[in-house]
């Protein structure tokens, strides 16, 4: 007989009586543990391990978020999201698509304002007016090569003076003029060049300018450093003359055959002064050529220090008749102004930033008289335009001790200045037609104006570059749009809102003068050669010139507003350098076609250094 337990433990008969072995039930199928004939019935309740093996696993809960990997979103997020994503497609994208795929037509570009387009024909007035072998593109047909024989009585090897430009009505090169008009076409450049850029300009006015300048570099010699004279004028016009030159023959340039005489000055800071200016002036336009602009500073230099020489202190036209009778010019401390700025922006040497404000430049050009014909820009007189230019150097670049005192009482005059010109302030007389009479009243009226329009745009320009909205004149606070009216209104007289309904400007308008004082205007181009008295019929002719002198403005009108289109009268219908160079400077300042408004604040003082104290030495080199 075996026991029950044959391994140990517990010799108690197992009782299967009542109850199931849990340990072994747990090898059965789940299925098995069911009574399906309920013989036998469980007599107690299952635990939650064993209802599991019956009932199988619990069903889950369907889920309510999607699984996108970086983030959990609901299903109705997503739904939303992509539904938003789909109506901003049909409500932006769509019309963006459609847009792209119809024919594309161009906005038309803006009309250009009468300004832009009497600038177009005041530049073509300097074509007109070259004197040596023209290019191709010179853009006049009526012109051609003239005055190559200029130079050559100097009787010195290799010099030539053949090119530039004619001053006027007349065949005579005045260089004193031409400078002038150089150096104030490079200034309108400078300040106003993305204007230029933008109406198509600026490679022509550069032309321009290069082509007088050029030439000025021919009246002495500019590759030394010390020279002892200066060409200051080819022809000559005396008066009540009977014998060929200038004044008595009629003739176009084409065919002049008499002498033309170089005139030499050894004296003469006035003209040396204006031409340093003119030089400097054109390096900064040309900056973007550097040996051309170094050549322009160099020629500057020797230029100015020969206006500077103290042995060489009197005006250029003293004892010149042939001068004086068309440019005397009253003095030169204004020149030395003038050049010293326009060198010290070339060059950043401080020593011309220190003579241009030194106290006795501007006691002996008496800049702080307070007399009005002073605050008069002209080719004579430079102070309005040199404190102007000044001025700017401290509304822009402030350059503190030791220029500030000077350069605050320049600030002060410029501003008086602007304030004569204001008709309220009643300093200087004014047309009934509303013509502005810088001159009392004198022949030549519109260049003063026009000079005068440019310097108030320009001041005006200067405050709107800082974000000063104005200026005081005695107790009355101006603001800087009064200045621009001032401005406007003179060059809308110069163009046509005159009592004579008529544009000064040659070609620009409906009615303006034909019978223009100018001898190759005059005179057709008919391949014909006109002797010297052979063109008097043609400048006596009452017929309109034969040729248009586009772009030119005359003298104009006298001080009742009356003005008479007559050949013979060049009070009135002669043109000039000096006049259509502020023209051209006037008209660039207030074109608003461009959409450009404001000067170039930086450009004109690219040859300036950083100011301020300079670094400190670097400390020596330690030892041991």
């Amino acid at each position: 007989m075996h026991s029950g337990n044959q391994w140990g433990g517990s010799l108690e008969i197992a009782n299967h009586s009542g109850e199931y072995d849990t340990s072994r039930s747990l090898e059965w199928d789940r299925a098995a543990l069911i009574d399906h004939g309920n013989q036998n019935q469980l007599r107690h309740d299952l635990d939650e391990t064993q209802q599991s093996w019956l009932l199988g696993p619990v069903a889950q809960k369907k889920k309510k978020y999607v699984d996108l990997g970086c983030i959990m979103c609901s299903h109705r997020a997503l739904k939303w999201t992509l539904l938003s994503i789909l109506i901003a497609f049909l409500v932006i994208g769509m019309p963006i698509i459609i847009a792209k795929s119809l024919p594309k037509h161009k906005t038309p570009p803006t009309p250009p304002d009468n300004y832009t387009l009497a600038l177009h024909k005041a530049l073509l007035f300097f074509n007109a007016q070259k004197s040596g072998r023209l290019p191709k593109s010179n853009g006049i047909p009526w012109r051609g090569n003239s005055g190559l024989r200029d130079g050559n009585d100097t009787g010195v090897k290799g010099v030539s003076l053949v090119g530039g430009y004619y001053d006027s009505g007349n065949n005579i090169k005045f260089h004193f003029p031409m400078a002038y008009a150089m150096t104030m076409l490079s200034w309108s450049v400078l300040e106003y060049n993305q204007k230029y850029e933008a109406i198509n300009e600026y490679h022509h006015a550069r032309e321009l300018i290069k082509w007088g300048i050029d030439y000025l570099l021919l009246t002495f010699n500019s590759s030394a450093t010390k020279i002892d004279k200066i060409y200051s004028q080819v022809g000559r016009a005396p008066n009540a003359s009977t014998t060929p030159d200038d004044q008595y023959c009629w003739q176009r340039p084409e065919d002049m055959d008499y002498t033309r005489p170089t005139l030499t000055t050894y004296a003469g800071p006035d003209l040396a002064g204006e031409m340093a200016a003119a030089l400097a002036a054109a390096s900064i336009v040309f900056r973007d050529n550097a040996t051309y602009s170094k050549k322009l500073v160099q020629g500057a230099e020797t230029v100015f220090a020969f206006a500077r020489d103290n042995g060489k202190r009197r005006p250029y036209s003293r004892g010149e008749q042939d001068i004086a009778l068309f440019y005397n010019s009253t003095g030169y401390y204004d020149e030395y102004m003038w050049g010293a700025a326009w060198l010290y922006y070339a060059t950043g040497n401080t020593s011309y930033i220190s003579l241009a404000t030194n106290a006795a430049v501007p006691r002996n050009a008496k800049a702080f008289y307070l007399k009005r014909d002073l605050s008069v820009l002209s080719w004579d007189n430079k102070l309005p335009a040199a404190m102007l230019l000044l001025t700017r150097l401290r509304l822009v670049l402030n350059p503190g001790y030791p220029y500030e005192d000077m350069l605050s009482q320049y600030h002060n005059i410029t501003g008086l200045t602007m304030c004569s010109y204001l008709q309220n302030y009643q300093v200087f007389n004014w047309t009934r037609g509303g013509l502005i009479q810088l001159n009392h009243g004198q022949p030549q009226s519109l260049q003063y104006a026009a000079n005068a329009a440019f310097l108030a745009s320009l001041f005006a320009d200067y405050m709107i570059t800082i974000n000063v909205p104005g200026w005081n004149c005695g107790p009355d606070f101006i603001k800087t749009d009064v200045l621009k009216e001032f401005a406007t209104s003179q060059m809308d007289y110069i163009l046509g809102k005159n009592p004579m309904k008529m544009s000064y400007v040659v070609g620009f308008g409906n009615k303006f003068p034909k019978h223009v004082h100018h001898r190759g205007a005059s005179i057709p181009n008919d391949h014909v050669h006109h002797s010297c008295t052979g063109g008097w019929k043609w400048r006596d002719s009452r017929n309109p010139n034969p040729n248009n002198i586009t772009g030119a403005m005359v003298g104009g009108p006298d001080r009742f507003d009356q003005f008479h289109d007559v050949r013979t009268n060049s009070n009135f219908t002669e043109p000039t350098l000096a006049g259509n160079a502020g023209l051209v400077a006037a008209l660039v300042s207030l074109t608003g076609t461009t959409g450009f408004s404001g000067v170039d604040k930086n450009t004109i003082f690219s040859a300036i250094p950083p100011l301020g104290p300079s670094n400190p030495p670097p400390p020596p080199p330690w030892k041991p």
